[in-house]
């Protein structure tokens, strides 16, 4: 069974930094593209970051050019390094596989995710 561990979140003062690290085990990782998805309260899910088995990575509009996504493979380790954070940056955060060619669609049942509160 496929295991995904969220951790290195927290609460942060706006313009600070984060990096979030999701391992995962129970299945072959080098082959899938890797997304981060984040849910804030009272809102749907959503792709913050994603990137490819071949390293092409893509970002929503909203985090461009402030969170790098990156992947370890020796490690099974996807990364999401956040700076510049923001109020509306808070949500529990998410890692999970992209299934076929979906971003919106994820692979494997999620883990418990990680809280990151930026506030004042």
């Amino acid at each position: 069974q496929v295991q995904l561990v969220e951790s290195g979140g927290g609460l942060v003062q706006p313009g600070m930094s984060l990096r979030l690290s999701c391992v995962v085990s129970g299945s072959i990782f080098s082959i899938y593209a890797m997304g981060w998805y984040r849910q804030a309260p009272g809102k749907q899910r959503e792709l913050v970051a994603g990137i490819t088995n071949g390293f092409n990575r893509n970002y929503t509009d909203s985090v461009k050019g402030r969170f790098t996504i990156s992947r370890d493979n020796a490690k099974r380790t996807v990364y999401l390094q956040m700076n510049s954070l923001k109020p509306e940056d808070t949500a529990v955060y998410y890692c999970n596989a992209r299934l076929g060619s979906n971003w919106l669609t994820a692979k494997w049942d999620w883990g418990q995710g990680t809280q990151v509160t930026v506030s004042s």
